[in-house]
């Protein structure tokens, strides 16, 4: 299984990993990308964080 970070000091909450993997990913009200789950078998996670503008998320 994946270990799943997001970077809430970097995250600019523009939407992207949510968009690609709502399985995994939410924006909240405060505008910032928060982790629901370490897997998901719908969508490649590693790709999801390479398509992050600001690098904010890793995955392990």
């Amino acid at each position: 299984m994946s270990k799943v970070t997001v970077d809430k000091t970097t995250c600019v909450g523009c939407g992207l990993c949510e968009q690609n993997c709502p399985d995994v990913f939410v924006v909240k009200d405060d505008g910032i990308a928060y982790v629901k789950a370490d897997s998901c078998t719908s969508c490649d996670l590693k790709e999801v964080a390479e398509q992050c503008p600001v690098a904010s998320i890793k995955v392990e």
